[in-house]
């Protein structure tokens, strides 16, 4: 099995990236997305339709299945021997954040289904400020994984 994990290693960790940067987009697009909605589809006939349907596509057909893809890429290089010391404590911040990244895309996801149940209680300038979380969290993975501090 060791050897298999080696084998796949190059492999799944490109596939990881390739996720990681789908999954992303959708995290700085979404948030985005629900400005639009609250600022501007009003003031146009039809508007609040076209957005849900953009926002559920981008939810299901992009984000979901690149958040699925990541974790499943990034545990099989979790698993393969020598790759993360778990002595350090890289793996650890690296972890937390993935888990902070999970969590907001599902905070996104409850939000999207808020608009469409015409729940939706926040502001477009609150929707920006969260825009700034991914990035945030985006910052302290790739700095756990490059420095390695």
């Amino acid at each position: 099995m060791t050897d298999l994990l080696f084998t796949l290693y190059p492999w799944v960790k490109s596939l990881h990236i390739m996720a990681v940067i789908s999954w992303m987009a959708g995290l700085f697009y979404l948030p985005r997305l629900f400005v639009y909605h609250v600022e501007k589809a009003e003031k146009v006939q039809n508007a609040p339709a076209i957005f849900h349907e953009m926002e559920e596509k981008l939810m299901r057909v992009i984000m979901r299945p690149a958040m699925i893809v990541s974790w499943v890429c990034g545990l099989i290089m979790v698993l393969t021997p020598g790759i993360v010391d778990w002595g350090e404590v890289w793996p650890w911040t690296k972890g937390v954040s993935v888990i902070a990244m999970t969590w907001f895309h599902e905070w996104l996801n409850a939000r999207r289904r808020a608009f469409l149940s015409g729940q939706n209680r926040l502001t477009g300038r609150q929707y920006r400020m969260m825009n700034e979380v991914p990035t945030l969290l985006m910052v302290v993975i790739v700095l756990s994984v490059i420095v390695k501090f």
